[in-house]
């Protein structure tokens, strides 16, 4: 069952000629390949943020205890 969002574009598309067609197809093929990778990243992120911030508050704790050291170049 589809939305009606896909339903409208459907019967926007199939107003289109073939070869229009195959560029929207394509256009949307490659859309949705960068949304599902920046999904995957955002997921990612998500599921690590916790430990993100946990390192980061070490970090400041042992620059104000004089624990850290300067990364050399």
């Amino acid at each position: 069952m589809s939305s009606p969002a896909i339903t409208t574009v459907i019967k926007m598309m199939e107003s289109l000629s073939e070869d229009a067609q195959e560029k929207v197809a394509e256009h949307l093929r490659e859309y949705l390949a960068d949304l599902q990778d920046e999904l995957k990243w955002d997921n990612s992120f998500q599921n690590t943020q916790e430990k993100l911030v946990a390192s980061a508050q070490r970090a400041k704790k042992d620059i104000a205890e004089g624990l850290a050291k300067p990364i050399a170049k």
